[in-house]
């Protein structure tokens, strides 16, 4: 592997410059060759001055199909998606479609605490067009690694999973908290897109697109620095974005979200995909890391 003299050299060669002390190596990457959909988003909060890292934006080469943005990589819905392939079913409960993930809903009991943080996906057709009407499915980890319904010593609560409808500019948001970062994988929030709300919160599905959110090295290491995020710091410190068994392909280059804001006045992380309408794919327990305390009946596969 290159040094960072070696690498700095490369990209000057190229024209551009990048400062290598707020951009880490892979998002260089997705910068210089990454096909990407722009993910943008405001300041978060006042007061506190804000932190910001914007992600990787590069023009795509269009997509397969003709159209003008390539689509976003499908990923493994990772052993807890709650989405009924995989034991439990939450689409299909009262409450489940809300914005505010971080309490339990229908009867379960718990808050997750944390950093706070509001995530966006703004969903666009191949074309560029906004995807309005359809629904998201988002799940991620607490602030210890564990993921409600699963993970031991949470298997009583939901919280931290929720759907939405994109408005019509394709958009849907979620309040939630920062996710941990658990032992062989990088900081993710999960997600799931469907054609409907009917469709989301029937159980049936069908379900157009899964995949994943990689959040930016530079502001996981502020967050997991601050009270109660103590094991992300050496889970972090032991995995990138090239290593990573989900993101480590170069699909970072269209999954690194856009996050600003600040510990003190919360955070806010959009990215913005493409998907194909029509398209049809199935969730469940593919592989995907292994939280803390594992799950249900010992320790998952490899990876979720």
């Amino acid at each position: 592997m290159e040094d960072n003299a070696a690498y700095v050299r490369r990209v000057h060669d190229k024209g551009l410059q990048f400062d290598l002390r707020t951009m880490s190596r892979r998002r260089l990457l997705a910068a210089l060759g990454g096909a990407g959909a722009l993910a943008l988003v405001g300041a978060c909060g006042t007061g506190a001055e804000a932190e910001t890292t914007p992600a990787a934006s590069a023009s795509n080469g269009g997509s397969p199909n003709g159209g003008s943005l390539a689509e976003v990589e499908s990923e493994t819905a990772g052993p807890y998606p709650a989405d009924g392939s995989n034991g439990p079913d939450v689409r299909t409960l009262d409450g489940i479609v809300r914005k505010d993930i971080r309490s339990s809903f229908g009867g379960a009991g718990g808050t997750a605490e944390g950093v706070p943080l509001e995530f966006s996906l703004v969903v666009k057709d191949l074309d560029g067009a906004a995807v309005t009407g359809a629904a998201v499915y988002a799940w991620h980890c607490d602030r210890d690694g564990n993921y409600s319904l699963y993970s031991t010593g949470v298997t009583d609560r939901n919280y931290l999973r929720g759907i939405q409808q994109t408005d019509d500019t394709g958009t849907v948001a979620f309040t939630s908290i920062f996710p941990a970062c658990y032992s062989g994988r990088w900081p993710h929030i999960h997600f799931e897109v469907y054609s409907s709300l009917d469709d989301a919160t029937s159980g049936s599905g069908p379900i157009v697109k899964t995949s994943q959110i990689a959040l930016p090295e530079d502001i996981a290491k502020t967050v997991y620095a601050t009270a109660g995020y103590s094991k992300s710091v050496t889970n972090l410190g032991q995995v990138t974005l090239a290593t990573d068994n989900v993101f480590g392909d170069d699909s970072a280059a269209r999954e690194l979200a856009t996050v600003t804001g600040s510990v003190d006045a919360g955070y806010r992380a959009t990215l913005t995909i493409a998907i194909d309408p029509s398209g049809e794919e199935t969730g469940g327990s593919a592989p995907g890391g292994t939280p803390p305390s594992g799950g249900p009946g010992g320790p998952p596969p490899s990876r979720p």
